[in-house]
C-alpha cells in the first residue's frame, strides 16, 4: 500500500476554511479541481505535509494549522504608508487603483514584487498590508487522499509536479 511520503506525488480535496469547522469558507478543492503536489518539495507549509504524512488513498484527514504554523502572525512592520505619487504611472494615477480592500503589487528598489491590501489612503499617502493574506489565521483543513503515485524523473529534478502531457 502506497503512503504519502517524500518524492510522490499526491492528489487530495479538501476545504480550506478560517479558524475552525464552522468558520468563513477560504477556498475549496474538489474532486473536478483536486489538488496535487509533489510531497516534501518545500513548497508547502511544512505542518500541512506534516499532517498528511503516512495517509494512503481513500484516507479522510481534518486538521487545524495555527497561525504561527502556517502564514504566520500579522507583522505591524508589514504595513507601511507609501506616498500616492508611488502609484502614479508617468504622473497619471490609474483609475479605480486606489479602493479599500483593492490588491496591488508593487516593485521595491532591487526589483523585488511585493503584494499588499489597501487599508486606507488620503490625498498624499496610502496605507498598504503586505502581510500574506492568510496571516494571523488559523486554517482548518478537511479532505482526502484521492490518488498517490511515485515521481518522476523530471518532477524529482524540476521538484514539482507535473501535469500529464505538459
Amino acid at each position: 500500500m502506497i503512503r504519502v511520503e517524500e518524492h510522490h506525488v499526491v492528489t487530495i480535496t479538501y476545504e480550506l476554511r478560517d479558524g475552525n469547522a464552522a468558520g468563513e469558507m477560504m477556498e475549496r478543492m474538489d474532486a473536478n479541481y483536486p489538488f496535487t503536489f509533489l510531497f516534501g518539495s518545500g513548497a508547502l507549509l511544512p505542518e500541512f505535509e506534516q499532517n498528511l504524512y503516512g495517509l494512503t488513498e481513500r484516507d479522510s484527514f481534518e486538521f487545524i494549522l495555527k497561525a504561527e504554523d502556517a502564514y504566520g502572525e500579522i507583522e505591524k512592520g508589514n504595513i507601511l504608508d507609501i506616498p500616492r505619487s508611488v502609484f502614479q504611472v508617468d504622473g497619471v494615477e490609474p483609475p479605480n487603483l486606489l479602493v479599500k480592500d483593492n490588491f496591488v503589487r508593487l516593485t521595491d528598489d532591487e526589483g523585488n514584487h511585493h503584494n499588499g491590501k489597501i487599508l486606507d489612503f488620503n490625498d498624499f499617502k496610502v496605507k498598504v498590508d503586505f502581510n500574506h493574506v492568510m496571516a494571523g489565521k488559523d486554517l482548518h483543513f478537511k479532505g482526502a487522499i484521492l490518488n498517490i503515485r511515485k515521481a518522476t524523473v523530471d518532477e524529482l529534478i524540476r521538484q514539482h509536479y507535473i501535469p500529464e502531457g505538459a
